[in-house]
C-alpha cells in the first residue's frame, strides 16, 4: 500500500465525511476510524449515531476527544488507513474541554489554548510520519466566513485555521469540498 496523508476541508455539510469514508474504503478495508466528537446533548448524540451507521462494521473505532497520537498508537494494530473525523471538534475540545482552557476567572487562556492545539497537532503530524498507515483527516474550513463578533469565536477560528495549516503542510493531498464535490488543491 502506498502511504498518503490526505486533508479534506470544507464547510458544514459540504460532504467532507462522506468523501472521507468513501476514500478510506477504496484504499483498504483495514480502517481505524478516530472520532473526536463528544455527545454532550441529544442533538449531538443523534449526529454521532448517524455517523456510526454510515461506517462499515468491520472498521475499528477509537473515540478520542484529545491526545490523538497516543490514542491511535495504542489502537492502530494492522490498520492501513486512519480516518480522523474531525479536527474541527478536536480544536474545540482542546479549547473548552473539561478542566482545559479556562483560567480561574472563567476566561479562556488564549496562550495556553494555542500551546495545547499546536502541541496536539505537531504530535499527530510526527506520529503520521512514523507510521506506515495512510491518514485521512477531516476538518472545517472556517476562513471563508465572517469574523466572529465575540472573542471566543475569533480565537477558535484562529486556532482551527492554524491547525489546518499545520496538517496541510504534512499532507500529500488536500481536497476542498463544495456541495459534495472534491476539488484537489494539493498533490
Amino acid at each position: 500500500m502506498n502511504r498518503k496523508h490526505i486533508l479534506i476541508l470544507g464547510g458544514v455539510r459540504s460532504g467532507k465525511s462522506r468523501y472521507a469514508l468513501d476514500l478510506a474504503g477504496r484504499i483498504s478495508d483495514k480502517v481505524l476510524f478516530v472520532a473526536t466528537a463528544e455527545g454532550f446533548d441529544e442533538e449531538m448524540r443523534t449526529r454521532i449515531a448517524e455517523h456510526q451507521r454510515q461506517r462499515p462494521l468491520s472498521w475499528q473505532t477509537l473515540e478520542a476527544p484529545a491526545n490523538l497520537a497516543g490514542g491511535i498508537a495504542g489502537r492502530i494494530g494492522d490498520a492501513e488507513v486512519v480516518l480522523i473525523d474531525c479536527l474541527t471538534l478536536l480544536v474545540s475540545n482542546l479549547m473548552l474541554g473539561e478542566e482545559r482552557g479556562l483560567s480561574e476567572s472563567g476566561e479562556l487562556d488564549t496562550k495556553d489554548a494555542k500551546h495545547r492545539v499546536v502541541a496536539e497537532i505537531e504530535a499527530l503530524a510526527e506520529f503520521m510520519q512514523e507510521t506506515g498507515a495512510t491518514f485521512i483527516i477531516v476538518s472545517n474550513e472556517v476562513g471563508l466566513g465572517l469574523v466572529s463578533e465575540n472573542r471566543l469565536g475569533r480565537v477558535y477560528s484562529d486556532l482551527l485555521g492554524r491547525a489546518n495549516q499545520l496538517i496541510a503542510r504534512y499532507a500529500s493531498e488536500v481536497y476542498f469540498m463544495v456541495a459534495g464535490i472534491p476539488m484537489k488543491v494539493k498533490g
